[in-house]
């Protein structure tokens, strides 16, 4: 997967142009970027529907951020985890956490530069 690059005029277009939203969703991220993560950990322990809705949150998260293909990876973990097929569940949320930190350093580096 390539890596995440930091498009801010996609983002902005996403979110209306508004640079109030989005200094407050790059917050928002940040702030519960550790709890999303752990929240998905845990998930692979719970039923099936439960890890769905947190892969649901992840890609929703990414996709703000115009992540399309970080959004993809959690939207296949939903998928997969809404027909049942939780197998390989572990190694796609280790990558998927792997994607979001991705995103989380690049947005930590803007908002302190």
């Amino acid at each position: 997967m390539s890596p995440f690059v930091f498009d801010k005029a996609s983002i902005l277009e996403r979110l209306g142009g508004d640079e109030e939203i989005f200094v407050m969703m790059v917050d928002m991220f940040l702030q519960d970027v550790d709890r999303n993560c752990q929240s998905l950990r845990e998930a692979l322990g719970d039923e099936a529907a439960v890890l769905q809705r947190e892969a649901h949150t992840i890609k929703a998260l990414l996709a703000t951020f115009s992540d399309n293909a970080g959004a993809e990876l959690a939207q296949t973990l939903e998928l997969r985890a809404k027909t049942g097929e939780l197998a390989d569940a572990p190694a796609r949320v280790d990558v998927l956490l792997a994607r979001v930190a991705e995103v989380a350093d690049v947005l930590r580096r803007l908002s302190v530069g």
